[in-house]
């Protein structure tokens, strides 16, 4: 994968595939979340299962984990992609995207905006025939920034911890 590269409110960024030393600033991107802000905090430090996943995630064709740095290299945003075949719709296959982050301080600048319009298009070039994500319900202005991209809130999402 090629490093793609943009000019965000006159600052350049980079989007890249993931490494394995991306996995702590990408956990403190997911964890300094608003809505995980009543959750304990993990310690510093990729876990054994953190190693595993970022693994079965890099080796796995139909995973694409990618961050975002700025010009001094810090992981600014990130995201996963996976490439979901289904019956369904033709036999069409459907673009899954996960853990959408962005610093706080780069958001409503822009960034993020061209992190799913990237994201979309990649989608597309794997043979994708639409995207779908989830938001939890809580996150009004996430879901106001995905409907102005052109999502639709077309299905209700559940969920259970095993």
């Amino acid at each position: 994968m090629n490093m793609d590269i943009v000019e965000v409110d006159g600052q350049k960024y980079a989007l890249r595939r993931a490494r394995v030393e991306d996995i702590d600033p990408i956990l403190e991107l997911v964890q300094n979340d608003e809505f995980r802000e009543g959750e304990p905090k993990r310690k510093t430090g990729a876990g054994d299962r953190h190693l595993a996943a970022f693994y079965a995630i890099d080796s796995d064709p139909a995973h694409l984990l990618v961050v975002i740095e700025d010009a001094q290299g810090r992981v600014v945003g990130t995201m996963q992609l996976t490439i979901l075949p289904g019956l369904s719709r033709g036999g069409a296959s459907r673009l899954q995207l996960e853990e959408v982050r962005v610093a706080d301080q780069l958001r409503g600048k822009g960034l993020g905006t061209w992190m799913i319009r990237w994201a979309i298009a990649e989608g597309e070039r794997r043979g994708a025939k639409f995207v779908q994500l989830t938001s939890n319900q809580s996150r009004k202005a996430a879901h106001r920034f995905y409907e102005r991209l052109g999502f639709n809130p077309t299905h209700v999402g559940f969920k259970r911890w095993l």
